[in-house]
């Protein structure tokens, strides 16, 4: 996918590339992209590339892209490739990570292509991708986390450092594992309640995406819509976060190469920025994701919590004071964040966007939330009707606990922030800064 230009991030409007009509259907293209993943490589005999430009002649602005297919060879009426096409390699780019993959400066000198769709409907095509992309994106963010999160575990199981402040656990040996300190512990189970969470989430948009596409479900179509950029976006931020935990458990050891936690934060980073940098991702959710059809979408997440909650509470005094209470509690900040951004974001949009990174953690909290408390009712269940593996489940229920006790009350904080409103952040001068 060819999209980013050097003047041209975000703000494809100022998109360069051009297209010029050729009298046999096809186009010339020109310009250069840039930040192109897997611009070059030697994985297959040709690469087909997707770019976005402007047909001469064409609108201004974001209405007049189109999208093309450019070969990097010709392909010929019998299958076979052709003529090598006037696309090439203007550089590769050296990065903080995912060295695996090719990122490159891509040069279109008046290479043939094909349009795609409709003429100036580009952006309606790549926005296809791009959402589908965007969950793939958050898949990175946990899968960093959770092989951070296993290396982690086994080497806070392995290293000797000092002894439990209650007394020694190994005295049979010089000192005890790190695991038996309760910051270590912390940060573990900071980690391992994030990962199983995240987990579950993804695999909760992914049956919503089944459902819109297999089943022409709307209501699952508009729900992933809304999640897509909380899944994106919080999972991408709190993903480089847990793979910095874990690198932290290491102490001096996950600072040097030897024992590769560097690569894990490293690769992790990049999440936060490609298919939509988060901050954007932020900016989609309160811009346009909750008023998209009426509110219509938002309205339905908050009622299926509030049903979840309704139809599962006053079963078990403990599970309700430990998970539907603490979810119950996190929604409503939800709701509250949602009436100030109504209240106060139309007489001043920056009220709203001010608060846009907030609301997606929040969001995402409470997405979460309710994963541990779908998944703890489930290992509740498993538990009273008799289970060989009671040590799953029940370690289900105590890492739910934490998240619930020690991670969801961080909606209340990111309501704080949002009710400031945006004079505390746009009180400087740019000179000021």
């Amino acid at each position: 996918m060819n999209r980013t230009e050097p003047h041209c991030g975000t703000d494809l409007g100022l998109m360069r590339t051009k297209a010029a009509p050729q009298d046999d259907g096809s186009y010339k293209i020109s310009g250069q992209k840039i930040f192109i993943s897997s611009g070059e490589h030697d994985m297959a005999d040709n690469i087909i590339h997707l770019v976005l430009a402007k047909i001469e002649g064409g609108p201004e602005g974001i209405k007049g892209v189109s999208l093309f297919i450019v070969p990097k060879f010709m392909v010929n009426e019998d299958g076979s490739l052709g003529e090598r096409n006037g696309v090439s390699v203007g550089s590769i780019e050296e990065k903080m990570g995912i060295h695996g993959n090719s990122t490159c400066v891509m040069n279109y000198d008046g290479a043939t292509g094909y349009l795609l769709g409709t003429e100036h409907k580009g952006m309606r095509a790549m926005f296809t991708m791009m959402n589908e992309a965007r969950v793939g994106v958050g898949m990175q963010g946990l899968a960093q986390a959770e092989v951070a999160y296993q290396n982690a575990v086994i080497y806070a199981n392995d290293r000797l450092q000092g002894r439990a402040v209650t007394g020694a656990v190994a005295p049979e040996k010089p000192a005890d594992p790190l695991i038996v300190h309760p910051d270590i512990r912390r940060s573990l189970m900071d980690q391992k309640s994030f990962v199983e969470a995240a987990r579950a989430f993804i695999l909760w948009g992914a049956t919503m995406i089944d459902a819109a596409h297999r089943a022409e479900d709307k209501d699952a179509d508009g729900l992933v819509s809304l999640l897509t950029p909380v899944i994106k976006g919080f999972l991408t931020d709190i993903g480089y976060d847990m793979t910095v935990k874990a690198q932290q458990v290491y102490g001096g050891h996950g600072y040097i190469e030897e024992w590769g936690m560097s690569q894990f934060t490293r690769d992790a980073r990049i999440a936060m920025i490609y298919e939509g940098a988060n901050g954007v991702q932020a900016l989609d959710l309160v811009g346009r994701k909750l008023a998209q059809d009426g509110g219509k979408h938002v309205m339905a997440f908050f009622d299926m919590v509030k049903t979840f909650i309704k139809e599962n509470a006053g079963q078990d005094a403990e599970f309700d004071a430990s998970f539907m209470e603490p979810l119950k509690a996190a929604s409503k900040d939800l709701q509250s964040a949602g009436m100030y951004f109504m209240q106060n974001g139309m007489k001043n949009p920056n009220n709203a966007l001010s608060g846009s990174n907030d609301f997606m953690h929040m969001f995402g909290h409470v997405c979460l939330g309710l994963m541990w408390a779908k998944m703890g009712l489930a290992a509740k269940k498993a538990l009273k009707d008799g289970t060989g593996d009671a040590s799953f489940y029940e370690t289900k229920l105590a890492t739910g606990r934490f998240y619930m006790a020690r991670q969801l009350p961080a909606t209340s904080l990111h309501l704080k922030r949002i009710e400031t409103g945006a004079d505390t952040v746009m009180a400087l001068d740019a000179a000021n800064f």
